[in-house]
């Protein structure tokens, strides 16, 4: 379905990706760990091109393409296929819940106002929001908001959501609520890639877990065999200074 192959890319003279490749099918969960300056969230952004790569090739489904050399054509028909969310919200502080999920869809995806309405309202429904739909960011929670975004996600009916860590801007008693409607959604099969420091909701939902350190993937597997029997000194390492923390 989705697939990276040796994907650089550099801040200045900082390289961030040093030549990852990713696999995604229909229907996987896959979770991205790593310490921060890890890379991780950066891969997560070059799959829909929030960053452009240096260097590597994207193939999704009917598209194929070089990260150097993908036509903007090439990039709205990834958008089209993916729904990213992320961890500070990006919400319109202006405008309400509702609002917030039909404008993609009617200005980016040019889908007539009453279809994405209707849309929206399913979307916002999933995530147990429908009762809130003429409110404003400002009058919601941040368990809250970040669901929204994810109904955002929902609405445009994509392939593959991204999420880039999406509970670590909420405070603790609100991860639940959110971690909860992702759940739902693996249970239904929803086909996503997820960057979070959750490990408990890791070994949960994820069908494959990649650990990720200084730009390269370290160990990828089972998440019984990464968190059961981690193969590499870093991994190991990584998940004993988080489980202290735990």
């Amino acid at each position: 379905m989705l697939a990276l192959r040796n994907i650089h890319k550099k801040f200045g003279e900082l390289e961030v990706l040093k030549g990852v490749d990713i696999a995604v099918e229909k229907g996987d969960i896959v979770v991205i760990l790593g310490p921060s300056g890890s890379g991780k969230t950066t891969l997560l952004r070059c799959i829909n091109f929030l960053e452009r790569a240096d260097e590597g090739s994207l193939h999704f489904d009917e598209i194929q393409t070089d990260f150097s050399k993908a036509s903007k054509k090439d990039i709205n028909a990834v958008r089209k296929k993916s729904a990213f969310v992320f961890q500070n919200y990006g919400l319109f502080d202006n405008k309400t819940v509702l609002d917030n999920v039909t404008e993609g869809l009617i200005v980016g995806r040019k889908i007539p106002k009453k279809e994405a309405i209707e849309a929206a309202i399913r979307a916002l429904e999933k995530v147990g929001l429908s009762d809130r739909l003429a409110y404003y960011p400002s009058q919601l929670s941040g368990g809250q908001q970040q669901r929204v975004g994810i109904a955002r996600a929902l609405a445009v009916n994509p392939d593959v959501i991204l999420f880039d860590e999406p509970t670590s801007a909420l405070d603790p008693e609100l991860v639940g609520e959110v971690l909860h409607v992702i759940r739902k959604l693996a249970e239904e099969g929803t086909t996503m890639v997820i960057v979070t420091h959750e490990m408990t909701f890791a070994k949960e939902v994820a069908n494959r877990v990649i650990f990720m350190d200084q730009g390269v993937i370290v160990e990828e597997g089972a998440p019984e065999a990464i968190f059961g029997n981690p193969k590499e000194a870093r991994t190991r390492g990584f998940l004993q200074r988080i489980l202290a923390r735990a």
